[in-house]
């Protein structure tokens, strides 16, 4: 049950980097498909959440994934968000940039959760958003800075969104009915 929790947890985090930042220089038809994509990827997660719910109640008995090790990594990631947004600030860096650096320390997050969950799946999205943040960090210094929310944001939602599909599907495939 807590996998499929970081999951819509995933999915609801990716629906709103994709709704926050599917904005020009991309097309009106763009935007709408983009944001109705992922608002139907979250539901789909959240069915999943539902049905893996009433299925799951009593296999309470499994390990705590949100211990120690997970605090620690969610309170280093938001003192590096947050922190790494005023020194964005701070360098003068377009605030464009912003995103990117968030989708960065997302990815870097996931990475650094696969060895405390012992789940190297949730690396994968983690390594995308990581790369992904990058290149927008990258672009925010170029003339290309108006696809910085596009490549820094959109795109790191929908990783975060395909992973959380594909995971979802595993984990309710392996459950017994």
């Amino acid at each position: 049950m807590q996998r499929i929790t970081g999951l819509l947890v995933g999915a609801v985090f990716g629906a709103v980097f994709v709704l926050v930042n599917a904005q020009s220089p991309l097309s009106a038809v763009a935007v709408t498909l983009l944001r109705v994509s992922a608002c139907l990827g979250a539901a789909s997660v959240l069915t999943m959440w539902f049905l893996t719910a009433r299925r799951v109640r009593s296999a309470e008995g499994r390990r705590n994934m949100f211990g120690r090790g997970y605090l620690i990594v969610v309170a280093a990631e938001a003192i590096l968000i947050f922190g790494g947004i005023r020194v964005l600030a701070a360098l003068g860096r377009p605030e464009q940039a912003n995103v990117a650096w968030v989708a960065f320390v997302v990815g870097v997050h996931f990475i650094a959760l696969a060895p405390i969950w012992k789940d190297w799946g949730i690396a994968v999205p983690g390594v995308a958003l990581t790369l992904l943040g990058a290149t927008g960090l990258v672009l925010a210094s170029t003339a290309a800075v108006a696809w910085v929310p596009f490549v820094g944001g959109v795109l790191p939602g929908v990783a975060l969104l395909i992973g959380s599909i594909t995971f979802g599907w595993r984990t309710m495939a392996a459950r017994p009915a």
